[in-house]
């Protein structure tokens, strides 16, 4: 069992919320620790909206309970309407789940039968909730702070190297079909992740100017960089689909193919060491000359070759011209904004 960090964060939220509640007398230690559960965010931002959104919907909860006591009484229908109306209210407001949960959970505190005043009850049970929303909070600030940077930098990284491994065993047709099946389908789960990882990053806030433009230079050249990856991905699909029909192509072409290709993988390959900063940005010739890629003028030939021919399956190559193509510019595009990036921020590479 893998224990990640949002799991120690909601344990020790709980147990925060406890120890707090042991020196406050008139806390309710239940209510305070499943508040902390409901309000454990995956980022700081995110805590952030979701204690106001918490005490927003709590509050909602606690008004419509104390107003359905005095008018109405506390017997169990009386709640079960209280319930629907704060599910009403709170859904209309767009509140996400978890917060009409707890919204939820404080009309069911605040309606329990007691032999206290009401008024002294209440508000020892809503205290209760906004201790447990607080110290879940506190724990997600200090501890252990998300580096949304790093995770999917990483995680770029790995599938990067993933995919342009099968791609170049694909090309070669030294691909085992069933473990290429079941890589593409874990490969897609890899790359779900790294678009919500994505999301987290961008929604963290920086509070310094320059840093400020750092960030929003990240976020468009770390979203070229999924973009240029899902590219690559998308050929090893092509190379895939058409398994069986590869050798249609003529022994010469396929050569060509290959060749361009591996200088594509290595273009690619490049960009990400120079994310790293591991690739100097001026550097002395090297002892083998590195060719560019020539994608346009494969794909021109590959359209040359079936022009000539009368065979009915020659546009099955076409999605594969057409995502040959797609690769190439998105990984042109990718090498300008890393030059752009790389002019501006010198000694301000990708934290790995």
């Amino acid at each position: 069992m893998k224990l990640g960090a949002r799991m120690m964060k909601t344990g020790l939220a709980v147990a925060v919320a406890l120890y707090i509640s042991d020196l406050l007398p008139f806390v309710s230690p239940l209510l305070a620790a499943i508040a902390a559960v409901f309000s454990i965010q995956p980022s700081i931002y995110r805590s952030y909206q979701s204690i106001i959104e918490q005490i927003q919907g709590n509050t909602i909860g606690a008004l419509i309970a104390v107003v359905a006591v005095f008018t109405l009484g506390n017997d169990p229908f009386i709640a079960a309407f209280a319930i629907i109306v704060v599910i009403g209210i709170t859904t209309n407001l767009k509140m996400n789940e978890n917060t009409i949960s707890l919204a939820v959970v404080a009309v069911i505190a605040l309606m329990d039968t007691t032999d206290l005043t009401f008024i002294h009850f209440a508000s020892a049970r809503f205290s209760s909730m906004l201790l447990g929303i607080l110290a879940a909070f506190v724990v997600n600030l200090v501890f252990v702070p998300p580096k949304y940077e790093t995770r999917l930098f990483r995680k770029i990284d790995v599938s990067t190297t993933d995919i342009l491994q099968w791609l170049r065993v694909t090309t070669r047709q030294l691909s085992d079909q069933p473990a290429l099946k079941y890589e593409i389908t874990r490969i897609q789960d890899d790359l779900r992740w790294i678009d919500h990882t994505y999301l987290l990053y961008e929604e963290e806030r920086t509070y310094f100017k320059g840093s400020r433009f750092s960030k929003g230079r990240k976020l468009v050249l770390f979203r070229q960089l999924i973009t240029t990856t899902k590219k690559s991905f998308d050929v090893v699909k092509a190379f895939y689909r058409l398994e069986h029909k590869i050798e249609q192509i003529p022994d010469e072409f396929q050569d060509a193919l290959v060749g361009e290709l591996d200088k594509l993988i290595n273009a690619h390959e490049k960009l990400v060491l120079s994310l790293k900063g591991r690739i100097k940005q001026t550097h002395k010739q090297s002892l083998r000359q590195i060719e560019e890629p020539d994608i346009p003028l494969l794909v021109d030939r590959l359209m040359h070759v079936y022009e000539e021919t009368n065979n009915p399956d020659k546009l099955v190559f076409l999605p594969l011209a057409s995502q040959l193509m797609e690769y190439y510019y998105q990984l042109e595009k990718l090498k300008r904004l890393l030059k752009s990036y790389q002019t501006h921020h010198k000694e301000d590479y990708i934290k790995t």
